[in-house]
């Protein structure tokens, strides 16, 4: 992997987040060069720590979504802490945060008084339900974004409860709508020298990504449930081949439905009143997916992926952690990478996203021991001496 310049080097983070939205947003934008330093409570450390498997004392998850940090420890409730934040702002570019609304602004660390004190400063802001509204106090993770922001209520089967998505996509997506919306904000500062701030919710993003579903409501009052199709008019769907494998394919247009139907040995049917008008379609899609479920049923996995690939009908095997290991192009692609890690040797993470063909983000550490960089920035950036950082540490700030 290429060790040039990456683009967002010379650009400076200062991380008071944890859990996945806001860490993952830093690391995003880590991996593209920035400098980003997480804070995290001392003694205790960022709750994902605690979280997923662990190894000698590590998180993977950790490990994953904090890499490419410095990482220093910060009781942000003593007025030394909050003083070190304010004496940090004016040598940083953005402020990244997912406390409550309001808490920061208890401490004097709001928006208005960062502000003033680096004009140029970009903060970002990660709440569960944004910083306005009735339920802007509420708390809230992943699962309560999903649920509120829609898409709990259409995963799963129809004759089912509604089922968890997983993995913790709304973090996620709010991680990434967010370090866009860091990019956007920076190219307006360096065009204007004005800084602004990020209102980010989690439940926003689910609901940013429900496709039509919202104008199909405001429109016509149409209610999507789950166990519907997402191409209502066209078949699709995961089927179970003779040896049980699940294989998905889709088939959303009139020339990849005559593909499958030519598949299946049915390759008149597209030409059948049932099919042949998009208002007859969607009520006999019913009798296309017997027909696949049979034919998949009759072959085993290999057959099935060699009749698809035939048809050139869009296919995939439904994917497990194992089987993307062993994939040949996951691997030709870079997707999995060895990770240098602390007591740990190397551990396989996900590759940088997206891949740029010039200035290509790189993995340099997984996420790090706690508190390894706090006396390099302490004595760096604010040029404490060795003894105010003793005293801090045996005051409990760090």
């Amino acid at each position: 992997m290429s060790e040039g310049r990456r683009p967002l080097e010379g650009i400076r983070v200062l991380e008071l987040a944890q859990i996945v939205a806001g860490p993952f947003c830093g690391t995003l934008m880590a991996e593209f060069g920035a400098e980003v330093i997480k804070t995290e409570m001392p003694g205790r450390g960022d709750d994902l720590r605690r979280l997923g498997p662990m190894e000698d004392g590590s998180s993977y998850w950790f490990a994953t979504d904090n890499r490419n940090k410095k990482l220093m420890t910060l009781d942000l409730h003593t007025p030394q802490a909050q003083d070190i934040v304010r004496r940090l702002v004016p040598q940083c570019d953005v402020v990244l945060e997912n406390f409550r609304p309001g808490v920061l602004e208890g401490w004097s660390l709001g928006w208005e008084q960062l502000h003033a004190i680096n004009p140029r400063l970009v903060m970002a802001r990660i709440t569960a339900f944004g910083q306005t509204g009735p339920l802007r106090d509420g708390p809230g993770f992943a699962a309560i974004a999903s649920a509120f922001g829609g898409t709990w209520y259409l995963n799963g089967h129809a004759d089912r409860p509604p089922a968890r998505p997983t993995p913790v996509c709304p973090d996620y997506m709010t991680g990434l709508f967010t370090a866009f919306g860091v990019m956007a904000a920076l190219r307006h500062r360096d065009a204007t020298g004005e800084g602004q701030w990020i209102d980010a919710a989690l439940y926003e993003s689910a609901f940013r990504v429900l496709e039509y579903t919202t104008t199909a409501y405001g429109r016509r009052g149409l209610v999507r449930e789950r166990g519907t199709l997402q191409h209502s008019g066209w078949p699709g769907g995961a089927f179970r081949t003779q040896d049980g494998h699940w294989v998905v394919f889709t088939a959303p247009a009139q020339h990849l439905f005559e593909r499958l139907c030519a598949m299946l040995g049915q390759p008149d049917l597209p030409k059948d009143p049932r099919f042949a008008s998009a208002e007859e379609r969607p009520k006999n899609i019913p009798f296309i997916l017997s027909l696949v479920e049979e034919w998949f049923a009759a072959r085993p996995l290999d057959k099935v992926i060699e009749g698809l690939k035939t048809h050139d009908v869009p296919h995939s095997p439904v994917m497990s952690i194992a089987d993307i290991f062993a994939d040949p192009h996951v691997r030709a692609r870079d997707m999995i990478i060895d990770v240098p890690a602390e007591g740990l040797g190397t551990l396989p993470q996900p590759g940088v996203v997206p891949k740029l063909s010039l200035t290509p983000g790189r993995v340099d550490h997984a996420g790090l021991a706690m508190g390894r960089h706090t006396d390099e920035i302490l004595s760096g950036l604010l040029g404490m001496s060795a003894n105010e950082i003793a005293r801090l540490r045996a005051d409990r700030v760090i």
